[in-house]
């Protein structure tokens, strides 16, 4: 091997494994969502807390679109979090259909999909940055997050299993 050449990989990914990658892991978002999901109602029927809007702000802000009426507002929100959550599937799927899977795939996806609500949403000014957030809602945030990351993480893995 020449300095400057790399290598090509024996286990190249092929398109049917991009393709099973993908329909893994919108399946595996749109489960990890749901539970996600779940447990935030249950949270807000706990505490009284009421939902978030951060989905609908962020989107609106990307495309500059004009405010909603209040009614479709709360509709809006969720299909934008269960589209955003469905889509944040497909890089677990591509790992799950790659082999790279279990508790390290799960933490790297868990990484990206944290790591870009907290930089990139206050850069977007939707939210405020993590450190003026209080320990109880970093923590709360934090948890949500793990639990999406492992629903999807366990769901690309078993479906891939499947598909073996």
């Amino acid at each position: 091997m020449k300095i400057g050449r790399m290598k090509r990989r024996k286990n190249r990914m092929g398109s049917a494994e991009i393709l099973a990658g993908i329909g893994i892991g919108l399946l595996a978002g749109a489960v990890g969502t749901t539970v996600m999901t779940a447990a935030q109602m249950i949270d807000m029927k706990v505490t009284g807390r009421e939902p978030s809007d951060t989905p609908y702000k962020a989107i609106k802000k990307i495309f500059g679109m004009k405010e909603l009426p209040e009614e479709k507002k709360e509709k809006a929100n969720n299909l934008i979090h269960f589209a955003y959550g469905t889509v944040w599937g497909v890089p677990r799927g591509v790992m799950a259909a790659t082999s790279m899977d279990g508790a390290a795939s799960t933490a790297a996806h868990f990484t990206g999909i944290w790591g870009t609500e907290i930089t990139l949403l206050p850069a977007m000014d939707v939210i405020e940055p993590v450190t003026k957030w209080s320990p109880q809602a970093l923590g709360k945030d934090f948890m949500f997050h793990v639990i999406y990351a492992v629903a999807t993480g366990v769901t690309a893995d078993l479906l891939y299993k499947q598909l073996k």
